[in-house]
């Protein structure tokens, strides 16, 4: 085992403060850093001895022998004590849970999101088909906190066995149902969820409170179970490393690793590099970042994706189409680069919307969209050859609706993944936005 590299910045908010310093010996759940602001506690994920504490970052050079054991936090309420644990959403930004689950809801809803949005990412739902148990307890004990007395499991149709291990662990659950989402990209985002289960559409600047509910993500639920049960401190993450790795593009998942683990490190776990390749992500195909094979993974890593080579455009013209659901303008750009385009034009999906100068963008209406062709003619019109684009399901398929009849010649910024895991490419809608639900959710 390397060095672990804990970040100070594993969360939305400020980043935390170290509070140990070097040649300090940590075990397992020692806490280390402590929240500034907005935050979560950081701990150690191994047993070692801190190298070095830089701004950004604790160095922690791991023992030999690793024991299982680890440093309980203290007993609390159940609020308290998945505050305590440093819990934070797992499948996204890192919204610190405790703060979260704090909502004083009138009688609403836990919305577990176990969508598992981006494709290639299956390490949330082999938690539901391995531990659906613990997420079960999980709820229970976000439903206490938060005062809600439903809990609406969102999954996605097509994994099946995940499908029948929910209903046989909630047939004797009351007030736990599930809702059918389609395989249509983004339907785990957080608005997307709400509406898809409770049949509201939240403004870009609402959040699930304002329909008396809470969206959690499925690794972060058993990670309260863990907090309430067991007093672990929240020190290990759950992610899928998969692309152009030895042996084939199937997912390796990798459970209750070290936050601070390299991501080299991991890849040779999942069999090694397979020859040259294009650019290793952190995340997910829509919303990872390109990253290094010495950077460390944090309490919010999904995915670990080695990619095959970009094409070469030889310097064309290119237009790109900026969408709320997929990456930023500054990550298609390099992905032109990349490809070595020419950066021509840039257009912003009209749903796109940025409810502050320099915040992300957010849709409108996730999932669905009224269409593309008057972005289209914008790039006909600036002599671009080629349009990239980073949209959901729907607005690529409205996009194709026009483009190629403009001899716009089109490539989804997921493509390079796509091609490697052997996933359809992003243009043209195939499959129904609706699907048919269980018999009273069941």
């Amino acid at each position: 085992m390397g060095n672990i590299q804990l970040l100070l910045r594993q969360h939305v908010g400020a980043p935390c403060e170290a509070v140990v310093k070097a040649g300090d010996a940590v075990k397992k759940g020692t806490l280390v850093a402590v929240p500034t602001g907005l935050g979560a506690n950081i701990f150690s994920s191994v047993y070692g001895v801190v190298e070095e504490v830089k701004d950004d970052r604790i160095i922690i050079k791991p023992d030999e022998v690793q024991p299982d054991e680890y440093e309980k936090i203290a007993e609390g309420t159940p609020l308290e004590m998945v505050k305590a644990a440093g819990v934070v959403g797992m499948g996204g930004a890192g919204f610190p849970t405790g703060i979260k689950l704090d909502a004083h809801l009138d009688k609403g809803y836990i919305l577990i999101n176990a969508a598992e949005c981006e494709p290639g990412l299956c390490h949330n739902i082999r938690q539901i088909e391995e531990s659906a148990d613990k997420i079960v307890r999980g709820v229970k004990y976000c439903m206490e906190i938060a005062g809600a007395d439903k809990a609406i499991f969102a999954i996605k149709k097509k994994n099946e066995k995940a499908v029948d291990t929910l209903r046989a662990t909630l047939k004797d659950e009351a007030a736990m149902t599930i809702h059918l989402l389609p395989d249509i990209y983004p339907m785990g985002e957080e608005r997307a969820v709400v509406r898809e289960c409770l049949g509201i559409e939240l403004e870009t600047t609402q959040l699930p409170s304002a329909a008396n509910a809470v969206v959690v993500n499925v690794e972060t639920i058993a990670r309260v179970a863990e907090a309430i049960e067991d007093r672990k401190p929240c020190f290990s993450k759950n992610l899928t490393v998969i692309g152009k790795i030895n042996g084939g593009n199937e997912p390796h998942v990798f459970m209750d690793v070290p936050v601070g683990t390299n991501v080299g490190e991991l890849i040779e776990r999942a069999g090694g590099i397979d020859g040259l390749y294009g650019e290793i992500i952190m995340g997910g195909p829509f919303t990872g970042l390109p990253t290094t094979e010495d950077a460390p993974i944090t309490k919010t890593t999904g995915g670990i994706i080695v990619t095959i080579d970009f094409p070469n455009l030889h310097g064309a013209k290119v237009g790109l189409l900026v969408c709320a659901c997929g990456g930023s303008e500054a990550r298609m750009r390099d992905i032109c680069e990349k490809m070595n385009g020419v950066v021509a034009s840039v257009a912003r999906c009209k749903q796109a919307v940025e409810n502050k100068p320099g915040a992300p963008l957010k849709c409108e209406r996730p999932g669905n969209c009224p269409g593309q062709a008057k972005n289209n003619i914008q790039f006909k019109k600036d002599g671009c050859e080629y349009i990239i684009i980073g949209n959901c399901s729907d607005c690529s398929n409205t996009v194709m609706g026009s483009a190629p009849k403009m001899k716009l010649k089109v490539f989804h910024q997921t493509d390079h993944v796509m091609r490697t895991i052997g996933h359809p490419l992003y243009r043209y809608l195939r499959v129904s936005k609706h699907v048919e639900q269980l018999p009273e959710g069941k």
